[in-house]
């Protein structure tokens, strides 16, 4: 049984694999796509690359395709997702929905990043997490980078998101990728 509850939000982390993210995010894409067959959901981010230690959040992109936003966000609102608050949210024209989500014996934070399907965002996201997935060496680099930040005393989520953008930027950039929203 899963129950989506409210999220909080906490200071940056470098947090342990979790072997169970993939499968809370399959669980939610379940939900998500069954309530609204428009959209389909696609893991992202740490969580997503097998052994990639990160926030400790799952991330989702909940793609729609043009025209379908409001049905996209509708379909994260009725579960129990949130809108995103605190400083500088994303603009409801490219939301993100935030949850807390109970299930296999832990409580997990999920942003879910409901952007536009076949776009350059899509395919950075999907990009970035399939070059960590292939490449050992990125992955570790990567958790390298996330580490220096926080030993960097970097704590605030918005703050070390940004800090992280010119490593990610770089490697979209070595993909051929621009990234369609600045990263720095």
């Amino acid at each position: 049984m899963l129950e989506v509850g409210t999220y909080e939000d906490t200071a940056a982390i470098f947090a342990e694999y979790d072997p169970r993210a993939p499968q809370i995010a399959q669980l939610l894409k379940d939900i998500i796509e069954a309530r609204e067959p428009r959209l389909i959901v696609d893991h992202i981010g740490s969580s997503a690359v097998p052994a990639c230690r990160g926030k400790g959040v799952i991330d989702l992109a909940v793609t729609y395709a043009a025209g379908d936003l409001e049905f996209a966000k509708a379909a994260l609102d009725t579960p129990g997702f949130q809108k995103q608050s605190g400083r500088e949210p994303f603009p409801e024209t490219r939301p993100m929905r935030k949850a807390a989500v109970s299930a296999l014996g832990g409580v997990f934070r999920v942003h879910a990043h409901v952007i536009e399907r076949n776009g350059a965002e899509q395919r950075e996201l999907t990009g970035f997490r399939d070059a960590l997935r292939h490449d050992p060496e990125l992955r570790i680099a990567y958790e390298n980078a996330k580490q220096q930040i926080l030993a960097g005393g970097i704590t605030d989520s918005l703050d070390y998101s940004r800090a992280k953008g010119s490593f990610i930027t770089s490697i979209l950039v070595g993909q051929g990728l621009r990234p369609a929203i600045p990263l720095e």
